[in-house]
């Protein structure tokens, strides 16, 4: 039976600290997961934001994408397993609304635990709401790729600024000898 967490809304949440997986050294040699959500615009977004990172340098081993069957329900932890044995990092989208953020977040935390660093696109209205997930589930490590909003509804010939906006976030938190900052 799968176990739930309630939480107080007029409380506070506390929660175990999670560390954060270690970063890589380098995208070169890096096996990328990309994960999408399914929500519309998020496979185009996640492969926009990949050929922009290599436009700026990254060199991936290689490039896999995965679909995950719903965008406001967590990722199947068999396709979790599986993302965490063929990769090294991994880049998920989007969210974009709340019960999409709250996934996105929940699945960015797992990759985490599975010890693979994750890029957790979000747009900037729901920046509150990735960081309330996060702390409540004791990640603060975590440090969402935050853009502007939105991205589900927008026209398709705009996604590529968006993706200029995902790619050098998303270096900077798989690349580091160090875990990000949290963002407060």
């Amino acid at each position: 039976m799968d176990s739930f967490t309630t939480f107080d809304p007029t409380g506070t949440v506390e929660a175990a600290a999670q560390p954060a997986a270690p970063r890589v050294s380098a995208t070169k040699g890096a096996r990328l997961a990309v994960l999408n959500n399914t929500k519309w615009n998020a496979s185009k977004l996640l492969r926009l934001s990949v050929a922009e990172m290599e436009a700026l340098g990254a060199k991936f081993d290689s490039v896999r994408f995965y679909d995950k069957h719903h965008f406001s329900s967590d990722a199947d932890p068999a396709l979790l397993d599986r993302i965490a044995a063929e990769n090294d990092i991994v880049l998920t989208a989007i969210g974009d609304c709340g019960s999409c953020t709250s996934s996105c977040v929940n699945d960015g935390i797992q990759m985490e635990l599975r010890g693979l660093p994750a890029a957790v696109i979000v747009t900037t209205e729901f920046e509150r709401e990735a960081t309330l997930q996060k702390r409540a589930h004791g990640m603060d490590e975590l440090q969402p790729v935050v853009i502007t909003h939105p991205i589900s509804s927008l026209a398709p010939d705009l996604l590529s600024g968006r993706a200029r906006e995902v790619a050098p976030q998303a270096l900077s938190i798989w690349v580091t000898g160090e875990r990000p900052a949290a963002r407060v």
